[in-house]
């Protein structure tokens, strides 16, 4: 238990510059009193007291401005950042290492019993005002802007925006060929860090991508070449017979001159 509770603070450094202490992230950060007063209600809930768990969660909501319904599943290392007004349902799932901002909801779209709000993956980041509603899945290490409203699964690595939520961009996992040639060069384009400026890091990401394209595309050239080159049925050269006719042909010509010579010779 004091592993994740100092799991727990030390993700708050981690991902909020304004934390200075142990004792302000203890006492001032209603996200992280959020998640451990969700901790317990959960508990109780899973063990029938919904009741209590109901009442435990109330009370965090009334102290925090977040409310987390206690039957929601809660991943590892997650952060809630300011915090006011989210909202997050009770069949909702968010994985480890996720990371909301203030004014979102995971909500629901029915009123029908069963599984009727998100299921987020890793490393998911939900920007301030965005809703995300439905049974709906969120892929690892999707991105939602602020105040997009999401009512369809978002595949991994995607970056939402807008209402209806749009995907905008993708990211796509580098292939091992491209992670060796990024290695071989010298360069992390995948696994950037913060002191990295994004957009050379962005340029040059792209031209590994583009060599790698090429890299593929010259591979498919010479395979195609091999095989039509394979399929000709050409007729065989007989490379002794054509030695001996270029030899012949050298030795006539040697003895012509030779007789040249000696008929211009003087007597």
């Amino acid at each position: 238990m004091f592993q994740r509770l100092r799991e727990d603070i030390r993700i708050v450094f981690d991902r909020d510059p304004a934390a200075r202490h142990a004792l302000e992230v203890l006492t001032a950060y209603p996200g992280l009193h959020a998640i451990w007063g969700h901790r317990l209600a959960h508990w109780c809930w899973r063990h029938g007291l919904k009741w209590l768990a109901r009442v435990l969660s109330h009370l965090g909501r009334w102290f925090t401005g977040i409310e987390i319904h206690p039957g929601a599943r809660i991943g590892r290392r997650f952060f809630i950042d300011h915090g006011m007004g989210i909202v997050i349902g009770e069949t909702a799932v968010v994985g480890d290492d996720c990371t909301l901002y203030h004014g979102v909801t995971l909500g629901g779209t029915s009123w029908s019993p069963g599984k009727r709000h998100p299921s987020l993956g890793n490393n998911v980041v939900i920007g301030a005002g965005a809703k995300v509603l439905g049974p709906l899945n969120v892929g690892d290490g999707a991105r939602i802007g602020s105040n997009a409203v999401v009512v369809s699964d978002v595949p991994d690595g995607a970056t939402v925006v807008g209402i209806p939520g749009r995907v905008v961009s993708e990211r796509k996992q580098p292939s091992r060929e491209m992670l060796a040639m990024a290695e071989k060069m010298g360069f992390d384009a995948y696994g950037m860090t913060r002191e990295m400026p994004d957009p050379v890091s962005k340029a040059i990401g792209s031209m590994l991508h583009h060599i790698h394209v090429l890299d593929g595309r010259v591979e498919q050239l010479c395979k195609a070449l091999r095989e039509h080159v394979d399929a000709q049925d050409l007729p065989r050269l007989d490379v002794p017979e054509f030695a001996r006719d270029e030899a012949e042909q050298a030795a006539e010509t040697i003895v012509e001159a030779s007789k040249q010579r000696a008929a211009n010779k003087p007597s």
